[in-house]
This record gives C-alpha cells, structure tokens and sequence, in this order.
C-alpha cells in the first residue's frame, strides 16, 4: 500500500539553498538520469489509475521512490516546458512560449508575440551546470528546442543522438526519418533504439558522474506500436472504456519497457544507489489519443488535462520507497532540484533568475518549498483551438484568465478535480486578488502579450493558414 506523504512544516530558505553543500551518500556526486516521455498523460500510467495501459516498470519505479500527484509541466505543449526542464525559467521569461515553430492563425482575434523559436545560447542549461562540476552529459532522442545552430551539442551535452529541430519522427520503424540517425535493422522500433544509446552512454561512463537526458519521442504521434504489442491491446478493449487505443498503449507499453531497461542497466552495472532517476512528461496527454479523464481536457488546454503531468522520482538514501507526495511543482523546479542533488553550482547570473525551487524539502519529507503560487502564460492559438490564456495555481485554487476578452474562470481542485464548476463569481474577491498576482508575475518575468490583429474575421478565426480547422476528438 502507497504511503501518503503528509508535509506542515514550511522551509524558508534561498531558492538554491543546499546547493553548495550537498550532502551525497558516500561523498560521491550522483549520476542523474532523467527520462522525459512526450504526450504522456496524467493518467496514462497503471501507478496512476489506468486499467488499460500496462506499465509494470514505471508502477515499480513508484514503488522504489516518489509520486507526485500534482506535478505540472510549464505549459501545455512541448517545447517551451522542455526550455523549462533545462534552465529552470518559466517559457514567459525565456520567450520560448509554444512549441516551435507554432501555428499560424492569421484571422484570429489576436497576433502571437515575436516569441523566440530555439533555446537561447546564453540560457545556461543543466547539461552545462554539469559538465562544468564534471559529469559527462547525454542527449539521447528528442530535442525541438532549434536547429542546427542550437542544438544539444551547442547547450552542453557532450553527446547528441536523435535530437533535432523537428518535434515528431515520421517514422517509429526504421528508417525513421530522423536525419542523424544512419544506420539501423528491418523493423527497428525507436523507442527500442533510443534506449540502446542511453545504455551504452551509461555503461561507458559508469565510473564518473553522469547526467542521461533521455527525451523519448514516444507517445507522440503517428501513434504506431510494435505489431505484436498493438494486437495484444486490441483484444483488451471493451465496450464503455475511456482508454481504448491499441496502437498508444502498445506505444506505452513499449515506453515503460524502456525505463525497465533502464533500471535493469543501473542494477547491472552496480550504481543503482548512486544513481537518481526522474520520470515525467512534457505536457498532457493527446485527446485524439488517450483520456485524461477525471482531468478536463488535454494537451493545448488551460485546464488541468493539458498541464498535469505524471513524475516519479527515486533518490537513494532520500526518497522514502513508496511515498505520495500531494504538493504541487512544475518543471521549472527541476533545475535547481538536479543542482542542489548533485552539488553543482551552476552560473552565479544564471541562478539569479531561475524560477523554479529546489525539490528536496519534498523529498525527504523534511517541508515544503516557500512559494505562494505556480503560473502559466501562452499567448497563442493551438490545434485544440484554445484562445490565448495566462493561469495561475495558489493552494487549492487556480485561476486562468483568457486574454481575447479577459474572462475568468476560478476552480477550487481540491473539490472539483475536473474543473466543472467556476466559481469566479461566487469568489470575487479570491479572484481579485489572484487575478492581480498573474498580472505581477507577468510584467515580473517580462511575458509578451499577443497584440491586436487588424486582419481579425470572426468568420474565418478559427482557421489555420492553408488548411481548414480540424478539431481534435477524444478516442
């Protein structure tokens, strides 16, 4: 039975504090493996309710470490929450605020912002705090954070494999399509081969620190599974269920096969206990793919289906084996968390601006982070056709504010977990007040607002340049 981790003792330290000083079992500096899955849903995971989807090595490795109830990637889609894993800044301060190159809605109410479409060069990345406290560092599988010139190999990493502009491969079978990869096998899955590279990477820098970035492409689209996975799921339907595709839970089962793999090597390899391994996703899970439910919505929504995630952490000697922890973090904290585990310093500047806090109260169940609230901003339309919105989470509350007519909608999560009844009416002044911290956070962080447009027509709003709108629908 999972432990419920119960927090009330509140720590007011620094951001980074315990980052110089970190206590590492052994006075040896931990390896880091941080394993990031694409579209993954909150509720995707067997450790995490579903019936449909096996995932016996992701439920195993929750059982050996922390699950995090009310995790949350920095936005609802792809890129800017990956810029947020590697710099620990929100995507309104690093301007990187949809997912590259985004779309383009030329009659739309509003125009996007001259948002930045690559991670900045002088953004100092994980991979590059790091590399600096001596870790030989891994990218292995998706990138979408620039081309060539900003690429993995350009932030730090001293090994890039399959990382690029592009944000899904045309294929999951070799050949995939994706440029830098040049030789595979008949039948080669992706998935299979992405975790081949991340276990030579780490059986060949078993003896010094290593931080393994492994960005799976998997489950984005095209959702294709290995046959045999796919007819194994097929006879698993049945009539009523939510969760239903075969195709993606072969998709995931393939995944969790991965981390299996993954954990196998770091028990084979005899540096499991001095190894940390992070598990999440990017953003919320696809409705044309999956259900998020009792989460409303999905991927490109402001609601809790398109921004709560799934995260699973085991840090030996401090995560308690099977906790629960009910806290809310986002990506932004895993920057100063991998710091202040691993003893990096990072860059003096840098930090300074860093958004997120140091997860380690959490942890070790020892209190919780001093932050107030956790905020959005995405100044764009999307394939969900979701309007321009800021949102902002304090306790049990959050409240998204859409920026085309600033209308509010306030929720008490606690309560009503699907975000069924708004309660901004009823609450005016809660929502006065959180209404007013969204408008600080935004001219704190420096957040582009997306301007009129004059070539607005409300006939034609909702349609993309060169093709007609199709709405996603859920399974």
């Amino acid at each position: 039975m999972l432990r419920m981790l119960t927090l009330v003792v509140v720590t007011a330290g620094l951001l980074f504090d315990g980052i110089v000083n970190a206590a590492v079992p052994g006075g040896q500096r931990p390896n880091v493996v941080f394993i990031l899955a694409d579209d993954l849903g909150w509720a995707d995971l067997g450790c995490y309710g579903s019936t449909f989807y096996e995932t016996p090595n992701l439920d195993r490795l929750a059982r050996q470490g922390m699950r995090f109830t009310d995790a949350y990637a920095a936005c609802n889609c792809c890129s800017p929450t990956r810029a947020s894993i590697l710099t620990g800044k929100y995507p309104a301060r690093l301007r990187v605020t949809d997912w590259i190159p985004g779309g383009s809605y030329p009659w739309a109410k509003l125009r996007p912002p001259d948002w930045t479409q690559h991670l900045p060069l002088e953004e100092v990345t994980l991979a590059e705090a790091l590399r600096s406290a001596g870790y030989a560092t891994a990218a292995v599988g998706k990138w979408h954070l620039g081309g060539a010139d900003y690429l993995p190999e350009k932030q730090g990493f001293d090994l890039n494999f399959a990382g690029e502009s592009r944000g899904a491969p045309p294929s999951y079978f070799w050949p995939y399509g994706i440029t830098s990869i040049t030789n595979g096998q008949p039948g080669e899955y992706l998935t299979d081969r992405l975790t081949d590279e991340a276990l030579k990477f780490m059986e060949a820098q078993r003896e010094r620190p290593f931080f393994l970035y492994l960005a799976h492409y998997a489950v984005h689209a095209p959702l294709q599974g290995r046959k045999e996975l796919v007819e194994k799921y097929k006879a698993k339907v049945r009539p009523g269920q939510k969760q239903k595709n075969p195709a993606y839970a072969a998709m995931i089962e393939s995944l969790d096969q991965s981390v299996g793999r993954v954990l196998d090597k770091l028990e084979a390899l005899g540096i499991a206990k001095q190894t940390v391994v992070i598990f999440t996703s990017d953003n919320g899970g696809y409705l044309a793919a999956t259900s998020n439910a009792p989460l409303r919505l999905g991927k490109g929504s402001p609601y809790e289906g398109g921004h709560r995630v799934p995260l699973i952490v085991r840090w030996p000697g401090a995560t308690t084996p099977a906790s629960v922890c009910r806290e809310p973090v986002v990506s932004v904290d895993f920057y100063p968390t991998i710091l202040g585990m691993t003893g990096a310093r990072g860059d003096e500047q840098h930090n300074a601006a860093v958004d997120g806090v140091n997860l380690a109260p959490l942890l070790k169940q020892t209190g919780t982070p001093a932050r107030e609230a956790i905020y959005w901003h995405y100044p764009h339309y999307n394939v969900m056709w979701q309007n321009p919105y800021g949102a902002v989470r304090q306790g049990d509350y959050k409240l998204i504010e859409f920026d085309e007519d600033q209308r509010l909608e306030l929720y008490n999560l606690k309560d009503d977990l699907g975000e069924t009844t708004n309660l901004a009416g009823q609450k005016p002044e809660l929502t006065a007040t959180l209404r007013g911290k969204l408008a600080a956070w935004r001219k704190s962080v420096g957040a582009q607002m997306p301007p009129s447009n004059p070539g607005y027509d409300p006939a034609r709003a909702n349609q993309p340049a060169n093709q007609p709108r199709k709405k996603a629908k859920a399974p």
